[in-house]
């Protein structure tokens, strides 16, 4: 499995999903929008979702910080 996560680097929300990400072994690319607003706003528009993170795994949109630990309680994030 590999992630993809668009975050700001002082979101709470973003640091806890890079965590769990982390604690589960699941590899990700980060895009880091700090000072990017205009291509953060594209992002959020693509998948319509208003806030950061925004998490992809395996290239599938799944949503934030919340859908993310949804997705590890349902047991998605191991192998």
């Amino acid at each position: 499995m590999k992630a993809e996560i668009y975050t700001w680097s002082y979101c709470p929300f973003c640091i806890r999903a890079k965590e769990l990400l982390d604690q589960r072994g699941v590899a990700y690319d980060e895009h880091v929008m700090d000072g990017k607003d205009a291509e953060l706003g594209e992002v959020k528009r693509k998948f319509d979702h208003g806030t950061v993170p925004i998490v992809l795994l395996d290239g599938e949109f799944i949503g934030g910080f919340s859908e993310l630990q949804a997705v590890d309680r349902a047991g998605g994030l191991k192998d």
